[in-house]
Parts: structure tokens; sequence; C-alpha cells
């Protein structure tokens, strides 16, 4: 017990400080490594899995991921959406990132949007890149929006340009 006091005790050096100075940096050390772990998960938190026994009916929103295996009814917004094989999705469909395997009954907007080849779409796609493999079932419109994820922004653009083009068009008539 003494030589668990006398550690305590040499750490301002006051008698073994050769001995004090040894355990000081290792103690230093790991609170160095520890302040690294922290830093991993907060950039990449687990996707949330819903299992394909689950049914849901309502809105998700998140800033995370969602990979969905069950049924949802209603409208979905997350960072990474991944639809499983055995899902489908009854309503609008909003993430930067879009993996559909399963099948989307609605409107699916996304930067990236993918239909592999067991993907089953019926609605619209408004994307800013897409990619549909080979078999992928697709029934609806495909446009391509610099920004897709906020549908205000393109009809702003689109109204402004319509009444710059009309004030011209009936000056030149005239």
């Amino acid at each position: 017990m003494f030589s668990k006091s006398k550690i305590n005790e040499p750490g301002p050096r006051t008698g073994d400080s050769a001995g004090a100075s040894t355990p000081a940096p290792t103690p230093t050390a790991p609170p160095a490594a520890s302040d690294a772990k922290p830093v991993m998960p907060k950039a990449k938190p687990p996707a949330s899995v819903l299992s394909a026994d689950l049914h849901v009916t309502g809105n998700m929103k998140t800033t995370g991921d969602i990979q969905v295996e069950g049924t949802v009814e209603g409208d979905i917004r997350a960072h990474l959406l991944t639809i499983g094989e055995t899902a489908t999705i009854k309503g609008e469909v909003t993430a930067d990132d879009v993996v559909i395997n399963g099948r989307i009954v609605g409107r699916v907007r996304g930067l990236k949007v993918r239909l592999t080849s067991t993907a089953r779409v019926e609605g619209d796609i408004i994307h800013k890149t897409i990619a549909i493999e080979s078999g992928a079932h697709f029934e609806g419109s495909v446009q391509r929006q610099d920004d897709p994820l906020n549908p205000g922004r393109a009809n702003k653009p689109e109204t402004a340009n319509p009444a710059a083009t009309k004030t011209p068009t009936p000056d030149a008539a005239s």
C-alpha cells in the first residue's frame, strides 16, 4: 500500500523521480489513443436495418443510413438508403445515395441512384447520376437535376427563366 501512495506522491518529483517518470508517459499515451478511437465511430455510424418481417406505416427521416428489408408504407429520407431484395416501399424515397434491389412504388429522388438487376420501380426517378443494371424493371420517367433533393429550387429557376423568355418574345414579335 505504501508503494501505491509513493507512486502517487513522486509524480510531483519528490523522491523517485526516475520511477515516476517512467509510469507518467504510459498514462499520457493511452488518452491520445482513446482520442483517436472516438473519431472513427463519429465518421461512420452503422446503418439502421429494418428486417424482412417488419412492416412500417408512416414516414421515416434520418441523417444516417437505412437498409430496408421489410415493407414500408410512407416516405423515407436518409443519407444512404439501401432497398433489399425482399423489401417493398410504397411512398417517396429521398436520399443522397439510393441503391434499389427490391420494389418501390413511388417517386425516387437521389444524387446517385442505382437500380440493380433485381430492382422493380414503378414511379419517376429524379437524380443527378443514375445507373440501371440489365434486368432491372422500371416504369416511369427519368429526370436529371443538379439538386434533386430540393424540389423547390428546381421550380424557382424555371419560373424565372420563362418570365425572362416571355418578355423578349413579345418585343421581338413587335
